[in-house]
């Protein structure tokens, strides 16, 4: 009897470490992705997109997880209202046709009890193409105006704008843009 009632509390003991993953609602106010560039060599350009929503869930006990993000391509905010149609156009995002730009992760990995990075498929102008991000810094912890979870992190990838389509005066305006996806969200 003493074994049986050992065993039931082993089990129950076990069974209130896992964790069920929980999931995260992205903060459209604090995730504005960001992508730079060089500029024929005269500077580096930094531009963002004002729109973006998705989910995460996450499993820190079994670290795991999932990542979909989705950003409003029409929200490409260069700090010039004519530049921004300009790289709405046919030569770069092609906004008229594919209006969201995605990524949806395959693979969630950790260092230790943080996210390390997120492999995934991005998609930029009907174009998917396996992309790495690097998770710069992530951190989960009561929000303190919300009264709710929150989990944030910053990630990062390079790609080459020429594998999506858009590769339109390269190597003159560089090829290679460097992503940058601050993120923050809220625990449903």
């Amino acid at each position: 009897m003493k074994k049986l009632i050992a065993l039931a509390l082993a089990v129950s003991a076990s069974s209130a470490v896992m964790a069920a993953p929980e999931t995260y609602v992205i903060d459209g106010t604090h995730t504005l992705p960001r992508f730079e560039y060089n500029h024929m060599g005269f500077s580096e350009q930094l531009s963002r997109f004002d729109k973006t929503t998705g989910t995460i869930t996450i499993d820190r006990v079994a670290k795991t997880g999932s990542v979909d993000v989705t950003i409003d391509a029409k929200s490409v905010n260069t700090g010039s209202e004519q530049f921004n149609e300009h790289i709405q156009g046919e030569d770069f995002l092609s906004t008229a046709k594919f209006p969201t730009i995605t990524f949806k992760s395959t693979a969630v990995k950790f260092n230790g009890d943080a996210v390390s990075s997120v492999d995934g498929a991005l998609t930029i102008k009907g174009v998917t193409k396996p992309v790495t991000l690097t998770v710069t810094s992530f951190k989960c912890m009561p929000h303190p105006m919300m009264k709710k979870d929150a989990c944030g992190a910053n990630a990062t990838a390079t790609i080459k704008r020429s594998d999506f389509g858009a590769g339109k005066y390269a190597p003159l305006v560089a090829d290679e843009v460097l992503l940058t996806i601050p993120i923050e969200s809220i625990k449903q």
